[in-house]
């Protein structure tokens, strides 16, 4: 199933969408929301995928689908929390920062809890009070949302608990970081609002696709209208998604509606820091990473961060090249 969100009200109005994103058709008898959904899984989801059969046959016109009537799926969440899968990503960032990184990010995932009350619709404006300074970044990531997690789940047994997966543009504020991390008590200025797809999807709709807790697509970030990267999400992902869920709910149970994010998408080249994809890479999907890379090579970063005017495009298509999840549209205003 592909489900999404629209604009009505604090928490959308759940709709079913198609495989190729152009019809869609009201469930409100059956779940207003996407909240009410997922507290309600097994007794909605099987009523929900008839419709959805009902309407990739054709058995119902459906109504046209446009991405820009979209909410988040989930317009704000009882619980949000990101990961660093990729532990290449987190190696480079520190570098940037000048921090050195144990070798123990490599077997256990870092984690942040991040702000889930005004999530931003995925072709909204990041709104700033200034660029100067704030080192204005996108993060391309992937993420899943969950059933109820009870506490202590193993990572084979979490795995279980995923019911839907979309894309995650999770805005971060460079220039804010380090001075942030040096109080030693974690993210909050610098981690404003994400932005999730227009369309979440269940795992049947990913096929062979996904495998094991990962995701093996390319993950493709337009800036400005050129294409900025493209690594596969199922490379260099050292730790899965259920590792990630088995992480958050170590001390904790997770509610139904909690999400996951994987944490910046990157690959590795050659056993070292990727390439741009001008160079024969697959590019960045953020712009730290490349200004990290600039650094080691030129001696300082030249690609700039994000300014007002600019804009992100973040989607995957499958391999047939269809969009699965919409895309993330958006550009950063003034406020």
């Amino acid at each position: 199933m592909k489900l999404a969100s629209l604009k009505v009200g604090r928490d959308g109005k759940l709709v079913l969408v198609n495989r190729s994103l152009t019809k869609m058709v009201s469930v409100a008898d059956i779940a207003p929301t996407l909240q009410f959904a997922l507290d309600n899984w097994d007794e909605v989801q099987g009523l929900l995928n008839t419709r959805y059969q009902a309407l990739e046959s054709g058995e119902l016109s459906g109504e046209p689908f446009e991405q820009s009537q979209c909410a988040s799926p989930l317009p704000r969440a009882y619980h949000w929390a990101d990961g660093s899968a990729y532990v290449n990503h987190v190696e480079l960032v520190r570098k940037a920062r000048n921090a050195e990184m144990p070798e123990t990010f490599w077997t256990d995932p870092l984690m942040y809890q991040g702000g889930s009350d005004t999530f931003l619709n995925p072709h909204d404006p990041i709104v700033m009070p200034q660029s100067d300074g704030f080192g204005i970044d996108f993060e391309a990531e992937i993420a899943v949302v969950l059933d109820d997690v009870p506490m202590g789940v193993s990572a084979e047994e979490a795995l279980k608990h995923i019911r839907l997966v979309m894309l995650v543009n999770d805005v971060s504020l460079r220039g804010l970081i380090p001075g942030e991390l040096a109080k030693g008590f974690g993210f909050y200025q610098s981690k404003p609002s994400s932005a999730f797809s227009p369309v979440c999807v269940t795992l049947d709709e990913l096929g062979d696709a996904w495998q094991a807790g990962k995701l093996h697509l390319p993950l493709l970030s337009h800036l400005n209208g050129k294409l900025f990267g493209k690594p596969d999400a199922g490379v260099d992902m050292t730790f899965h998604f259920g590792q990630l869920i088995a992480h958050a709910a170590k001390t904790r149970p997770l509610a139904a509606g909690t999400i996951i994010g994987s944490g910046t998408v990157s690959n590795k080249l050659d056993n070292g820091p990727g390439k741009p994809v001008d160079q024969g890479g697959v590019g960045y999907s953020c712009i730290a990473e490349i200004r990290m890379i600039e650094t080691i090579q030129q001696g300082k970063p030249s690609t700039p961060f994000m300014d007002f005017g600019d804009e992100i495009q973040i989607e995957m298509l499958d391999k047939d090249g269809h969009s699965i999840f919409g895309k993330i549209q958006q550009s950063v205003k003034k406020a």
